[in-house]
């Protein structure tokens, strides 16, 4: 959880003083490695739960601060965004029934947060990235009231200076937007396990997490759409990176290495190799008033905090991240933070990806006892982001050259290894079957939770409109979290999840038409009537050089247009300009839709433009309110069925009560 009171340097001076302390951080943990002071058992495991909150319609809901303050609870904290919460949980030896302890402690907490929830007029989700985000939710107004955070923002902003934040993430669909800050973020949520390593083992533990990454993130992947686009199968990998990318774009092919990274080779030393290229790579981004003079503390036998180190740490995002701690009996410690795994489908689904991946961990050094003489680092990497593009079923480098399939690859190689480590450690067999089979049917039925989303999407566009589809995803996953399940027992979410859905409080962004075909005012205008014509479309807005709306041409114009030519029997050398409507009505795209029902009524107009900063976004018609209207209507019969279905069935229990004596 890192060091909460932190700040921005206020000039060189505060920078270079944290920076001593820093450099002081190394010094000090180097005496401690050549000295043997670390913790070298038991070995522990532990967990960081993050969640989504949302409100009746499945959207996010910014009530992090209220909900914790009715929790009171220690185990759950902030996160970036106000519709964010973390749950941490507590370490557990790893050996036993360690995986039914972390599971039983994790369904408690998420009961109580669940209940709590619910009495604030909220729900809480696990998934990688919610489906029904949207771009106006990550305003500045929803990040969490704490100093720390704005703090971060604004260090990541003095860094890469006032430029938008870009996001260009292509999968099936494409995303290509700019966003003001790096609150961006906040889409993310993981469930990162740690897990307790000794010096001695820290090296190859921490090469054997990087050549593991890609197939325990291909079985496990469940973040494959961000503002309704289907992009990589773990989106996360690709938005974490660009949402708190503080380089700047050079002339030259000069390398720099972003904060959110995979590591640029093997590890060779100790875990000091990690934290010096960190301290080399990136820039501070904040600092505390430390203390404690380290130095002085292991002089005297007395375990450092190490607080310059920790929160420097906190600020580069490793996806297995080198980790320092201090064990309840005053010894530190070394942990490998897996921050690649994502929150959800269900607490049985993270804890089976924890089990395989610790599993994983313990037991290959038993088939490969140094991963680094049978992989190339460069193959490693490239495995990693393909599986996080491609997802479940993607092809990988493999040892001595091999290239083979990561189900093939995780059914008889991976599984059995993790196996052998679990049983090296003494884990119960009950636990060992129960979270491994999990694992093996996600691979047999090529279901995961990116899977299951990205099927039920396709089959809700079918008979809905993305709106809908995306609020009926989350419904389905709310429902079926609370059967606890496995994702691949799940059915695919269905219209009927959201018979009570209504669009009254929805926005005018969430059902706008974004695919939009615009023309120049110097067009001609045959050309903007075959466009019309191809496209089967009565509206056409036209912009200018610099994307802002200038204006509207209508089918009706046209026509009129042509009718006239017609009559008049002359060719006419009109522009678009000569036509169009100029400075249009238009709505804002966080608009709610009954507003813009009621312009387009009031003003007797068929479509409204969508404007953001003179910027066209999108443009909403009548088309658009006829799906809604037909969503609505069919929301109203599946109503009706299911009342009438219910009171026939109180008839018949009715009926079949047996008669009393009289």
């Amino acid at each position: 959880m890192g060091v909460q009171e932190v700040k921005i340097a206020a000039n060189q001076k505060e920078l270079n003083r944290f920076t001593r302390f820093l450099l002081k951080d190394i010094q000090a943990m180097e005496y401690m490695l050549e000295n043997d002071w670390f913790e070298q058992a038991p070995i522990r495991i532990g967990a960081e739960q993050e969640v989504c909150l949302v409100d009746e319609h499945g959207k996010p809901a910014p009530k992090s601060m209220e909900i914790l303050a009715a929790l009171n609870h220690p185990s759950f904290t902030t996160e970036l965004s106000r519709f964010n919460i973390e749950a941490n949980l507590s370490p557990v030896e790893f050996t036993g029934d360690c995986f039914s302890r972390v599971q039983k402690e994790l369904d408690d907490l998420m009961d109580l947060i669940h209940k709590t929830a619910h009495d604030l007029e909220a729900r809480v989700i696990l998934t990688g990235i919610l489906p029904t985000i949207r771009k106006f939710d990550l305003d500045i107004e929803n990040l969490t009231p704490i100093d720390r955070y704005y703090a971060l923002l604004q260090a990541i902003e003095r860094l890469r200076g006032k430029a938008a934040y870009e996001l260009k993430i292509e999968g099936l669909d494409e995303l290509n937007l700019k966003h003001d800050s790096a609150l961006i973020e906040a889409c993310n949520t993981s469930f990162q396990v740690h897990l307790q390593v000794t010096p001695q083992d820290f090296v190859s533990k921490y090469n054997i997490a990087q050549a593991i990454s890609a197939p325990v993130l291909g079985v496990s992947s469940n973040s494959p759409m961000l503002f309704g686009k289907r992009l990589w199968n773990e989106t996360r990998i690709a938005l974490f990176q660009q949402s708190v990318d503080t380089r700047i774009t050079n002339e030259h092919l000069r390398y720099t290495s972003p904060r959110v990274t995979f590591g640029n080779g093997w590890v060779k030393n100790s875990i000091l190799d990690l934290y010096k290229e960190d301290i080399v790579r990136f820039k501070v981004l904040l600092t505390t008033d430390v203390k404690e003079d380290v130095l002085d503390s292991v002089k005297n036998n007395k375990t450092p905090q190490l607080q310059a180190l920790s929160i420097h740490n906190s600020t580069v995002y490793r996806w297995n991240r080198p980790c320092y701690g201090i064990s309840p009996n005053g010894k530190p410690h070394l942990r490998i933070e897996n921050r690649i795994l994502p929150s959800g489908p269900t607490t049985l689904d993270e804890v089976a990806n924890s089990a395989f991946w610790v599993g994983l961990m313990n037991g290959f050094e038993e088939a490969y006892p140094d991963v680094t003489k049978v992989l190339e680092f460069d193959d490693v990497k490239a495995n990693f982001i393909k599986t996080a593009r491609t997802g479940l079923g993607s092809k990988h480098h493999w040892v001595h050259g091999k290239t083979v399939n990561d189900i093939e690859l995780i059914q008889k190689e991976l599984l059995p290894i993790a196996r052998i480590g679990l049983e090296k450690a003494k884990v119960d067999e009950k636990d060992i079957n129960k979270y491994l089979e999990i694992i093996e049917d996600r691979t047999e039925t090529g279901m995961n939770g990116s899977r299951w989303i990205l099927k039920s999407y396709s089959k809700l566009l079918k008979e809905s409109t993305k709106e809908e589809a995306t609020t009926a995803i989350v419904a389905g996953m709310a429902y079926n979290q609370k059967t606890k399940k496995p994702v691949h027992e799940w059915k695919l979410a269905s219209i009927q999840d959201i018979a009570d859905w209504h669009p009254t409080s929805l926005l005018v962004e969430e059902f706008m038409t974004t695919d939009i075909f615009t023309v120049s005012k110097d067009e001609i205008p045959e050309f903007s009537a075959d466009m019309m014509d191809w496209r089967r479309i009565r509206y056409l807005p036209i912009e200018n050089e610099q994307g802002e709306l200038i204006g509207l041409i209508t089918s009706r114009q046209l026509l009129r247009h042509f009718s006239t030519m017609y009559k008049n029997e002359k060719l006419d050398y009109s522009t678009i300009k000569d036509l169009m409507i100029k400075d249009p009505l238009t709505i804002a795209p966080e608009a709610t839709i009954i507003e813009a029902i009621d312009v387009m009524n009031t003003q007797k107009i068929g479509c409204l433009p969508v404007v953001n900063n003179k910027k066209l976004v999108g443009i909403i018609t009548e088309s658009n309110f006829l799906s809604i209207t037909s969503s609505l209507l069919k929301r109203l019969a599946a109503k009706k069925k299911k009342a009438i279905r219910k009171e026939e069935e109180a008839k018949q229990e009715n009926n079949t009560e047996p008669e009393k004596d009289s």
